[in-house]
């Protein structure tokens, strides 16, 4: 495409901005449009780069969070280095505790550090877990990144490179010809020349794309008044059997998350906050005494496959970038990283190929 050209993008999450932030640095004039919600799955996420704990089955899907596994590092030192707050990156490595040796589940991947941990080794290597813990997985290269730090500072980020954020929502989009001709908006009419729809778990209520909402409540604790942050009793991810629990250096315990399909439903639930606490506290016991911080809720973009869509659209002028479920953070560098290189330079790494929308259209269907 012309490099003159201004490009829209609908929809300022994480993966949104990720993608304005890297446009404007390849010299492209960047808007985005977002309304203001608190639920969006950026809020809902506890901030794992968790490939490995995840135990992602070999493919293109575990290829592309690896790789935006290793891209994080450098991208995170770059939006901390323009926007001058820092992100919240640690490479702690994530430890995933079982119960049974039929939850020891584990991809043999060459060249990625793993390391089995018997159930000696593991109460050595942690104490404070259950007894009822026999062993587990420990994952060196899996980190974590502070979810909120991150978004304020890439938002920061943006403001500084003169990104032009503007509060409105996308009512509708009006197509002529296999093109996106304009955005009807809460604020007016909106013109680009090219678009790219970031809207997550929202996007189907402007095309046909099968992205839909997956509920996630979370919880934070705080530790004890008489533990010193410089001496956390916990110093890496806990992965365990339908919870996680992740320290930040700073003293809070994130715990989560639920997994509901029951649509656009807000706020947090009995129900919800008992599981999340009952799993952690079977976990980590030590759990039961620490203060209960806050709650909150979100909306991660489900897809069939629970893979993102990426990539072309059937419109000649719109790139799409949205599902990525439950690894928005993760895959917020190389998402970014690629669809930029599309979108500026008209290059399409093969990876994006297994991300097209089109695995999921039926003949003569359009999106």
């Amino acid at each position: 495409m012309n490099k003159s050209n201004n490009i829209l993008i609908i929809g300022g999450g994480i993966i949104g901005l990720s993608i304005a932030i890297e446009l404007k640095l390849l010299g492209a004039k960047v808007t985005v449009i977002n309304r203001d919600f608190q639920p969006i799955a950026t809020n809902a996420a506890a901030g794992m780069l968790a490939p490995q704990a995840e135990a992602i089955p070999p493919g293109k899907m575990l290829d592309l969070c690896l790789k935006s596994r290793t891209l994080y590092p450098e991208w995170v030192q770059k939006i901390e280095s323009i926007s001058g707050l820092e992100t919240g990156y640690w490479s702690c490595g994530i430890l995933t505790p079982v119960y049974t040796l039929k939850d020891r589940q584990n991809y043999a991947l060459p060249n990625l550090n793993y390391q089995w941990l018997n159930q000696v080794a593991i109460h050595q290597y942690q104490s404070g877990l259950s007894p009822e813990v026999i062993g587990g997985w420990f994952y060196s290269q899996d980190a974590q990144v502070d979810s909120p730090y991150l978004y304020k500072s890439i938002i920061a980020a943006a403001k500084e490179l003169k990104i032009d954020i503007i509060q409105g929502s996308v009512k509708e989009i009006i197509c002529k010809k296999g093109k996106i001709q304009t955005l009807k908006t809460s604020i007016g009419e909106l013109e680009a020349e090219h678009y790219v729809l970031a809207t997550g778990a929202w996007s189907q209520e402007l095309l046909p794309i099968p992205v839909f909402p997956t509920k996630g409540q979370m919880l934070s604790l705080k530790i004890p008044s008489d533990v010193s942050t410089e001496n956390l009793p916990l110093q890496q991810v806990l992965f365990g059997n339908q919870t996680y629990i992740v320290p930040r250096k700073d003293g809070r315990i994130i715990i989560g998350a639920t997994c509901e399909n029951i649509g656009f439903v807000d706020g947090n639930t009995a129900a919800g906050v008992q599981q999340l606490l009952g799993n952690a506290i079977r976990l980590y016991p030590g759990l039961r005494d620490y203060e209960i911080l806050e709650f909150w809720w979100g909306f991660r973009p489900n897809t069939p496959d629970e893979m993102p869509i990426l990539g072309e659209s059937n419109y000649d002028n719109l790139t799409l970038a949205t599902g990525h479920y439950r690894n928005g953070i993760l895959l917020a560098p190389v998402t970014g990283m690629l669809i930029a290189d599309l979108i500026w330079n008209n290059q399409s790494d093969p990876l994006l190929t297994a991300f097209n929308y089109s695995r999921f259209m039926e003949v003569g269907s359009k999106v």
